[in-house]
C-alpha cells in the first residue's frame, strides 16, 4: 500500500493542491490564486512565474495541513497554455499565453488549406484555442530562442529538471499524430515548427518525470501527469467507452470515453487522447464551452451580482428568464460550431428586465451549449447518453444544474468529490508508484452529492433550445 500523495491542479485562475491518503482520503489542502490578464483583441496572458509560485504555495499549504510526508506528486495542467523558455536555466522568455487567447486567429486563417490534413492527423480542428497556433505565433512575433512548449513541460522542468509532457497534453497541441501517439512531422511542417526541440512524450502514470525537492519534503518522485479535463474524467471513473462527464470551471468541458481507438466523428467534437497507461492509450471525445465561470465573473465585474454564490438567490427572484436569451460567447464559440470570431449576445431585453432574468438567461446559455456538446457526443458514439456526471465550482449552483437537467432532458449527477481534477491526477500518481494496482483501487469511489432530474417536459425544453439556436444563428462577427 502506497502512502499519501500530493496532487496539484494548476488551473486558469488558481492552483489547488491536495494531500490524498488511500485510507483516510484528503488529509490536507491548499490553494493559491493566479491572475490572468484579459487584454484587448482577445489576448489572455499570465506571468509564468506566477504559475510556478502558485504550484509551490498551494503544495506547501497542503503539506503543512497534512503534517506528514508524501510518497509521490501528481500534476495536472491547463492543456493549451504555452510559453517560450530557456531549457538551460528554466527562465521564461515570454509571458504564458492562455488557452482562451485568440491572437493566433489570423495565423490559423492563413493555414485554412491545411485544416483537413491537421484534423485527420491530430483529431483537432484548426483553431487558435489549441497550443500549436500559439507556439507558431510566438516564433513569428516574439522570439526564436529557447524552446516553446505547453506550460506543463516548463513546470515539470522547474520541479525536476526533466523535459517531458504526457500523451494527453501533447494531444492538445495539434502536433501529435493521434493514432501513433508521437509528434507528427506533417503537423510540425504545417506550423513551421519542424526544427523545434519538443518534450519527450511519456505515460500519464510512471517515474519518467523525475523527482522534486521543491516542496521541502526531500526528493519525491513526480509519478502522475495529465491535462486537467482528462484528470477529471479519470476521477469520475469514466474509464469505459461511452462514459461521459462535464466539468464547469472557467470554461465547461464535456468528455466522453471512446476506448482504445480514436473516434473521428462529424459532429464537431475533438478526438483526443484521454490518457496513456503502461504504453496503452485510451481516447475520448472532447467538447468545449470557452466561457462558463468566466462569464459569471464578467457579470460580477459589471455589478449585476456579487459573485457565483449569487446565482441561486438572484435567479430565484423570478420564475423564468422573462424572454431574455443570453449567448455567452464572450470568447467565441467552440465545439460544435468552432466560430471563435463570434461575439456574445443578450436579446429580449425590456424595461422590466431584472438581474434575476439576466442570471437565469446566463444559466440557460451555459446549459444550452453543454446540451449541444452532449448531443454531438451521442451522435459520434452512436448511442444516446443515459446521464451526465458533472463536477467543478459552478455545480454548486442548483439553478444551473436544474437548468442543465431540464434542457438536456437527462439526469445530471453532481459529484460528491470536490476538486475532481486534483483527485484524478493524485490517483495517477499512486498508480505511477505501484503499476500493479487495479484501476478500481486508485480511482475515487463514485457517488453523487445530488441528482437533478428534468422538471420540464421535452417540448418545452425543445422550445428553449430552439430560441438559443436562433440567437446563435444571429450572432454578430467581429467589427472590422
Amino acid at each position: 500500500m502506497t502512502g499519501p500523495v500530493l496532487a496539484v491542479d494548476q488551473g486558469t485562475s488558481g492552483t489547488k493542491a491536495l494531500v490524498v491518503c488511500p485510507e483516510r482520503g484528503v488529509i490536507g489542502s491548499g490553494a493559491a490564486a493566479v491572475r490572468p490578464r484579459y487584454l484587448p483583441g482577445g489576448r489572455v496572458e499570465v506571468d509564468p512565474r506566477e504559475l510556478l509560485d502558485s504550484v509551490l504555495a498551494a503544495g506547501h499549504r497542503a503539506l503543512a495541513e497534512a503534517g506528514e510526508p508524501v510518497s509521490a506528486v501528481g500534476l495536472a495542467n491547463q492543456g493549451e497554455t504555452v510559453l517560450a523558455w530557456d531549457p538551460r536555466t528554466g527562465r521564461p522568455l515570454t509571458e504564458a499565453i492562455g488557452w482562451q487567447d485568440r491572437r493566433a486567429a489570423e495565423l490559423c486563417a492563413g493555414l485554412a488549406p491545411q485544416a483537413d490534413l491537421l484534423r485527420r492527423t491530430t483529431g483537432l480542428p484548426l483553431d487558435p484555442y489549441f497550443a500549436a497556433p500559439k507556439m507558431a505565433w510566438i516564433r513569428r512575433h516574439l522570439t526564436r530562442e529557447g524552446v516553446v512548449t505547453t506550460s506543463d513541460a516548463w513546470l515539470v522542468h522547474r520541479l525536476t529538471g526533466a523535459f517531458v509532457t504526457d500523451a494527453a497534453t501533447a494531444g492538445r497541441t495539434q502536433l501529435l499524430d493521434l493514432d501513433g501517439v508521437e509528434w507528427s512531422p506533417a503537423a510540425l511542417e504545417v506550423y513551421g515548427l519542424s526544427g523545434e526541440r519538443l518534450p519527450r512524450i511519456v505515460d500519464s502514470a510512471g517515474p519518467a518525470a523525475g523527482a522534486t525537492s521543491a516542496f521541502g519534503t526531500g526528493e519525491v518522485p513526480l509519478t502522475g501527469l495529465l491535462v486537467d479535463q482528462q484528470a477529471a474524467l479519470f476521477a469520475q471513473g469514466a474509464t469505459g467507452p461511452g462514459a461521459a462527464k462535464c466539468t464547469y470551471g472557467t470554461g465547461a468541458f464535456l468528455l466522453a470515453q471512446t476506448g482504445s481507438r480514436p473516434r473521428r466523428g462529424a459532429s464537431g467534437l475533438v478526438s483526443c487522447v484521454a490518457w496513456r497507461l503502461a504504453g496503452r492509450t485510451s481516447y475520448c471525445l472532447d467538447g468545449q464551452v470557452y466561457t462558463a465561470a468566466s462569464v459569471v465573473r464578467w457579470l460580477t465585474d459589471l455589478g449585476v451580482i456579487s459573485g457565483a454564490a449569487d446565482l441561486d438567490p438572484v435567479g430565484a427572484s423570478v420564475p423564468d428568464a422573462g424572454g431574455v436569451t443570453f449567448v455567452p460567447a464572450l470568447a467565441g464559440l467552440a465545439a460544435p460550431w468552432w466560430r471563435g470570431d463570434l461575439r456574445g449576445s443578450l436579446t429580449g431585453l425590456g424595461l422590466d428586465t431584472t438581474a434575476g432574468h439576466l442570471v437565469r438567461a446566463l444559466c440557460e446559455g451555459i446549459a444550452a451549449q453543454v446540451v449541444e456538446l452532449a448531443r454531438a457526443a451521442a451522435a459520434d458514439l452512436g448511442t444516446p447518453l443515459e446521464s451526465l456526471r458533472v463536477d467543478g465550482g459552478l455545480t454548486r449552483s442548483a439553478l444551473l444544474m436544474q437548468t442543465q437537467a431540464d434542457l438536456l432532458q437527462l439526469p445530471v449527477e453532481v459529484s460528491a468529490l470536490p476538486d475532481a481534477t486534483a483527485l484524478g491526477v493524485g490517483a495517477l500518481a499512486r498508480l505511477g508508484l505501484d503499476p500493479a494496482l487495479p484501476l478500481q483501487r486508485v480511482i475515487p469511489e463514485w457517488r453523487p452529492a445530488a441528482v437533478y432530474e428534468p422538471r420540464v417536459p421535452a417540448d418545452r425544453a425543445a422550445e428553449r433550445m430552439d430560441r438559443f439556436r436562433a440567437a446563435v444563428a444571429a450572432l454578430p462577427g467581429p467589427t472590422p
